[in-house]
């Protein structure tokens, strides 16, 4: 317990740090002011129907986006500078460094989240969701969105050996996935192998349960079987949320114990010799 208390701490002083650097609070509020654009453009400045499946594409997006994306360069990040390695060799610290990784992500998501419908409603005269019921669909969708990417996108930094191969590496297959996931266009209008290849990973499912928040009941015949599906959405995303956390602790357990003074010492030098170049 003390651990977890340590690591709540930790995340707590990372959000103040985040709030008092200009530089940090843009780089993490960007995302959701470009889709806030991209959406106001497509509609053309005005309401209708097209800002609804903008503004529910960009919340998916924006949530696997930052999970697949930038989690993985929060441990490229501590890796290169040796956080990892102090952390090592203290007990507890591992537990304490995911605990506060994960308030961290977690508060990150939902100020997104929150900015992305507020915005929506106030510059694009989006409708947000109109009875309770789809309050608490929102709400589950998001909270199991996040629980679903952000344990895969450890995993996957825990995997991948420097930050410039990851990024060749996974940053055109999650953009590509985007694409072909109906989070900015109708999925029907896909083959049907697409859609099925879609239908495998949360992104898909994240965006068409905000969909089913924010548009109303009718709207469900544009879905490729005319049906929100929420009952195969909870189960996809459920058993996203168990692959992660059945993978990440073990390969960051294993990233951890591969990392050594020789191995750091060897990175800062090719550094200093890629900036002298």
């Amino acid at each position: 317990m003390n651990a977890f208390r340590l690591g709540l701490q930790r995340g707590a002083i990372e959000l103040r740090q985040v709030l008092r650097t200009r530089k940090d609070l843009y780089a993490y509020l960007s995302t959701p002011v470009v889709f806030l654009g991209i959406s106001y453009w497509r509609a053309g400045g005005g309401k209708g129907e097209m800002t609804q499946l903008s503004l529910a594409g960009g919340i998916a997006s924006t949530i696997v986006m930052f999970g697949l994306m930038t989690v993985p360069q929060f441990l490229f990040g501590d890796r290169e500078d040796g956080t990892l390695l102090r952390l090592r060799g203290i007990p507890g610290a591992m537990t304490s460094y995911l605990t506060g990784k994960t308030l961290f992500v977690l508060v990150n998501l939902i100020a997104s989240v929150v900015l992305l419908l507020v915005g929506g409603a106030l510059l694009l005269g989006a409708d947000l969701p109109s009875d309770p019921g789809q309050w608490v669909t929102l709400c589950w969708v998001v909270l199991l969105g996040i629980a679903a990417v952000v344990p895969m996108g450890a995993a996957i930094g825990a995997m991948l050996p420097a930050a410039r191969e990851a990024l060749a590496l996974y940053m055109l297959p999650v953009l590509g996935l985007m694409f072909v996931s109906g989070a900015f266009s109708p999925l029907r209008n896909l083959p049907s192998w697409l859609q099925n290849f879609a239908s495998v990973f949360p992104l898909r499912w994240i965006a068409q349960g905000v969909r089913s928040a924010l548009l109303p009941d009718t709207a469900k015949v544009l879905e490729p079987v005319g049906s929100w599906q929420h009952l195969p959405m909870l189960g996809v995303l459920a058993i996203w949320v168990a692959l992660g956390f059945l993978l990440a602790p073990g390969l960051l357990r294993r990233m951890t114990s591969r990392e050594s003074g020789s191995r750091l010492s060897e990175r800062e030098q090719k550094r200093i010799a890629k900036a002298a170049y």
